[in-house]
């Protein structure tokens, strides 16, 4: 059956992708700005930790399940997605709190559509566009960069937003022909030694006590999402689900109130509802056209 044929499942795997995520940002932050754990250091261990979380499942499904017609797809995808992770870990190390670098990671739904018509020749509909117009609207609106000069701390989430979003539409042709099971941990498996050179390079760090635990966790949790993330693009298409992502916004307000004792105030609100609204028009918009469809 095809994979477009479950849009809401797809949905819902991307809202428990971006939950997941927000609970490794807050380890992340806590570790790198909080305790003064490398970043490189941090990003090796949590990706390195997640691949032994994966083991049990490499062993159900068996080495030759892992076998690639596209070694190369997979290898830009991990370049990318270690070039994002990296980036990434760099914002939350210059102190940047879990909200406002997600704000900026939001500005990849425009690099996922594009790339959608273009390299995976998919039809994006003019629903979608403003979906992810209005999410976007949303993000700025909660970045507000007319306030205050651009730092190369604000640059990293661009940055990994451009990177992941090349990594997601490559995660998209390869659930085309590759087992779901295959491609994360393909993504685990590739992401760590690359991680460690880029630690190497910034003094390798070995971590203890509260930051091993901290780490054991987050490593947990990552696996866990990117293994939704995974299902996410493999139950619908990029240009559908892409702006479900905006939701993990709400996880990490939430990740900053607790951590950092922020919340938004005022015209803050005003951005997280236009981001909500734009997802909940996708779905009413997709819902309606399926309606139509079954009427005919």
């Amino acid at each position: 059956m095809n994979q477009t044929n479950f849009p809401l499942k797809g949905a819902a795997y991307m809202v428990l992708a971006g939950v997941a995520f927000a609970g490794a940002n807050a380890i992340t932050w806590t570790v790198t700005y909080k305790l003064g754990f490398k970043a490189q250091s941090d990003a090796f261990w949590q990706y390195a930790i997640a691949t032994l979380f994966s083991v049990p499942f490499i062993w159900r499904q068996g080495v030759a399940r892992m076998k690639t017609a596209h070694p190369w797809l997979h290898g830009l995808r991990i370049v990318l997605s270690v070039l994002g992770v990296q980036a990434f870990t760099q914002a939350f190390a210059a102190g940047m709190a879990p909200w406002h670098v997600v704000a900026l990671v939001m500005t990849s739904p425009f690099f996922v559509l594009l790339g959608a018509a273009v390299f995976l020749r998919e039809r994006v509909a003019a629903n979608r566009w403003l979906a992810a117009l209005i999410g976007f609207a949303g993000a700025m609106i909660l970045l507000r960069p007319w306030e205050g000069a651009v730092t190369v701390a604000t640059l990293y989430p661009v940055a990994a937003a451009i990177c992941w979003g090349g990594a997601s539409l490559i995660t998209k042709r390869l659930t085309a022909t590759e087992p779901q099971t295959a491609i994360t941990m393909w993504l685990l498996l590739l992401l760590t030694p690359i991680n460690w050179l880029f630690s190497l390079h910034a003094g390798f760090e070995i971590p203890s006590g509260s930051i091993l635990g901290l780490l054991i966790v987050g490593g947990a949790i990552m696996y866990a999402a990117q293994h939704f993330l995974t299902l996410a693009y493999a139950s619908a298409d990029a240009g559908f689900v892409q702006p479900f992502d905006d939701l993990k916004l709400f996880s990490n307000i939430a990740v900053s109130w607790l951590v950092l004792g922020y919340a938004p105030e005022g015209a803050y609100w005003l951005g997280v509802a236009l981001i909500l609204a734009g997802s909940l028009y996708l779905l009413w918009s997709e819902q309606q056209g399926q309606i139509a469809v079954t009427a005919a």
